[in-house]
């Protein structure tokens, strides 16, 4: 799970950084306050993918997929990434687990044949 997850949080560094050039250009917004928002969401990413395995670091990921789509209040276009992105969380976190579960069954049956063949010998 946590291969798929860091990817993900990988490509939404680089989406957050280009939405944060496009929100530069809204003559309403001070660029140090778009690069601060932006610069803290890519450092988060990036962190995430740290603690993914630890408690409550999908959850911490479900919260900042949720920043993501909100952050279409300043660049419409993020509606349609955040979900895009918050679909491709879903599926890593999903198929993630299956994948864990079924490399851990796995290992528990090469660990079982192993036994078995030294017990053989």
């Amino acid at each position: 799970m946590r291969t798929l997850c860091s990817s993900t949080l990988i490509g939404e560094f680089f989406v957050i950084g280009f939405a944060a050039l496009v929100a530069m250009k809204d003559p309403g917004l001070s660029m140090s306050t778009v690069w601060t928002v932006s610069g803290i969401a890519m450092v988060l990413c990036v962190l995430l993918c740290g603690v993914l395995s630890r408690p409550g670091g999908v959850a911490l990921g479900w919260a900042l997929q949720i920043a993501l789509v909100a952050s279409g209040l300043v660049v419409p276009v993020m509606y349609f990434l955040g979900a895009v992105f918050a679909g491709l969380w879903w599926a890593s976190v999903h198929f993630g687990r299956k994948i864990d579960e079924a490399k851990a069954r796995f290992a528990e049956r090469a660990a079982e044949a192993g036994s078995a063949s030294a017990d053989a010998v």
